[in-house]
């Protein structure tokens, strides 16, 4: 099984480091693992994305031209990306900075306000991790404990206030993905 993931947004919310730990994990799980960061000389505050691939078989390109998923962050990204989602893939949203959505009938879209959702948690810096715990929910392509472990061990000596949250984060996602 092989999933190809395009997630988007502004420099500077994290769109980069969604792609970079959902790598890691399937990488972790024993998977096929692709990775290529795309963004402009602006950077934060610029347009960001990151072509992710996920698969039991090898990878024969990192680049994603068709996406099984996009995680748009705001509304350029669905603009830019959203035609491209194949037919029956999935278009994961954040509703506070995506005002217009998108029309495709053929694609499940899952709308969420994930500003809101991460201030409620407590910090604005976990809307990335809200998203992965989304895309856990929603595909089952990683497994949370292993985000968890990777997560715990990248964080717990810089900020384990933080770890904390952004763990609160993807549980929180988990719940709207299955939803």
């Amino acid at each position: 099984m092989t999933t190809e993931l395009i997630c988007a947004g502004f420099g500077g919310q994290g769109v980069l480091t969604i792609g970079k730990f959902i790598a890691k994990a399937g990488m972790a799980e024993g998977k096929n693992v692709s990775w290529l960061p795309s963004y402009g000389p602006e950077m934060r505050g610029g347009t960001a994305n990151v072509s992710t691939v996920v698969s039991d078989e090898p990878i024969a390109s990192p680049i994603v031209s068709f996406p099984d998923v996009l995680v748009a962050l705001n509304q350029p990204s669905i603009d830019k990306f959203a035609d491209s989602i194949r037919p029956g893939g999935i278009l994961i949203y954040n509703t506070n900075m995506c005002p217009n959505g998108c029309k495709r009938e053929d694609i499940t879209k899952i709308a969420s306000p994930m500003n809101d959702i991460a201030m409620e948690i407590g910090n604005a810096m976990v809307l990335n991790m809200l998203a992965i715990g989304i895309i856990i929910g929603k595909t089952g392509l990683i497994k949370y404990e292993t985000m968890e472990e990777d997560l715990s061990n990248f964080m717990k000596d810089r900020n384990p206030e933080l770890l904390e949250l952004n763990l609160k984060a993807i549980k929180r996602g988990i719940e709207i993905g299955k939803s």
